[in-house]
């Protein structure tokens, strides 16, 4: 489980499919484990206020993504506090009593982003998968790294999850999001970066 913060008042978590697994949630039964859900969300809790000092006490917000490749992230998002009356703009003193009331948003990805430590690691994992799998997307540079984006559509699930398999033999799921990417991120190839790649590019093996 990865937790950062991206605000004084927001943290994105990272759970990968492992993490689920571990503590008895699966991945095709993500939204019927409620119960499992809130025990895990306590233990994020916990986890966020001794790494990062983020205190989740009363009223949240929380986004929920379940992703094909990543796993699930989690945005938690608290109130704006009122520095001067210690109170966030609304907000009573016995509400603030309440711990981990949240207001829930729960969807369905199908974005794929993987993460490559080099150039060279994309090249070979985009001959290995090009001409058996039409799955089309962007890549970008990162923080240091190679991202593959990707929003696939009429891809057959279980074609997707051996592509899937395929690209985390080179790299690794990663839980940027879109619009991170898009701010901070440096465009590379726009489209079709698997097919363009190859056309430019032979990998090391070769």
């Amino acid at each position: 489980m990865k937790i950062e913060r991206i605000s004084q008042d927001k943290i994105r978590i990272f759970l990968t499919f492992d993490d689920l697994s571990e503590r008895g949630i699966k991945r095709d039964d993500l939204w019927r484990e409620m119960s499992k859900l809130q025990e895990l969300f306590a233990e994020m809790m916990d986890q966020a206020y001794t790494e990062l000092g983020f205190d989740a006490t009363g009223p949240l917000a929380v986004e929920v993504f379940a992703m094909p490749a990543q796993g699930m992230v989690v945005i938690v998002t608290r109130p704006h506090w009122n520095q001067a009356s210690g109170h966030g703009d609304g907000i009573e003193d016995d509400e603030l009593d309440d711990v981990y009331e949240m207001e829930v948003t729960l969807e369905e990805s199908d974005t794929i982003v993987f993460a490559f430590r080099d150039f060279e690691d994309f090249i070979e994992a985009a001959h290995t998968v090009h001409g058996n799998f039409a799955v089309p997307g962007a890549l970008y540079q990162y923080n240091g790294q190679w991202i593959f984006h990707a929003e696939p559509t009429n891809v057959d699930p279980q074609r997707l999850q051996a592509f899937i398999a395929i690209m985390a033999e080179y790299g690794e799921a990663a839980s940027v999001t879109t619009a991170v990417l898009e701010e901070y991120g440096k465009c590379i190839i726009a489209e079709d970066a698997i097919a363009v790649t190859c056309t430019h590019f032979n990998p090391r093996r070769a």
